[in-house]
Formats: structure tokens, sequence, C-alpha cells
């Protein structure tokens, strides 16, 4: 084939470091939200949703073909934390947890997993975000250590 070719679908979830509900304020979590989906964009990425609750995101976005999913996990981290801390001196403490989850997803599941992703608030009155985690991982046959997924 002489062109390179790949649509790859990610859903991509990490939250606050202890779950610190710092993004309890809706405007503001939604300009990081806006936030996150820039800089994954400046990566080659295409977000098609951002979404999430007070202590935790969700993306919904490609694997462009020139750069790997940590890379873009950790850029959208590092630079959403730095820009956070600027908006108010009470986010001086702002911290994303150390890891996240990144789950592949079919293209004929993609307006599901939007669908999920804009109902994280209902979704959340019922489960919390480690139970949501444990599913997930559950759900794609990833083994884990609980003593190592929070954080």
């Amino acid at each position: 084939m002489a062109q390179s070719l790949a649509q790859i679908y990610l859903h991509i979830i990490y939250s606050t470091k202890q779950r610190e509900p710092f993004l309890g304020d809706v405007p503001l979590r939604q300009e990081m939200h806006a936030y996150i989906a820039g800089t994954i964009k400046a990566y080659g990425s295409h977000p098609l949703i951002v979404g999430g609750t007070a202590d935790h995101v969700h993306i919904l976005c490609t694997l462009p073909k020139t750069e790997t999913y940590a890379k873009i996990i950790g850029e959208s981290k590092r630079n959403s934390s730095k820009w956070i801390k600027t908006k108010n001196p009470k986010l001086s403490d702002f911290h994303w947890q150390n890891g996240y989850g990144a789950f592949s997803v079919s293209h004929l599941l993609i307006e599901k997993v939007r669908t999920y992703i804009q109902n994280q608030e209902k979704h959340h009155r019922v489960k919390t975000f480690q139970e949501e985690l444990r599913e997930f991982l559950i759900k794609h046959h990833i083994e884990f250590d609980e003593r190592y997924v929070w954080d």
C-alpha cells in the first residue's frame, strides 16, 4: 500500500489527584474541557468530545498516525494542569493523577461513547469514579492491582 491510512478512536479517562473536586465550578470545568480539546488537537488528534465531572475527565478522540497515546495524554495533563493554576490562586494545588485509562473504541460505538460522556453528571449520581474505572478495566480485560490504581 502506497499510503499509510488509519482511523483509531480512543476513550481516555483520568482523574484529579485523590479525586479532589477541583472542577466543581461548571463554567471552569467547561473551560478545562475546551483547553484539553485544544491541547490534544495541537498534537494531531481530533477530539470528538471532552467531558466529565468535578473530579475526572473523559476524552473521545482519534489517535494520530504521528503520536503515541501516551504522549497525547501526558501533554494534555501537563498543559491543562499548568493552565488551570493561572485561573485562580485557589487552584495552585491542582494536579491530575499519575495514571490514566485508555481504551480502544470501534467506529460503530462512537455515538454510544459520546452519549456516555455527555451524561457523566447523571451517571455519577449513582456510581463513583472508582466504580466506573473498575468496570472499564474489567470489561476490557485489563489486569490491575488496586494498590496501584489510585493516587
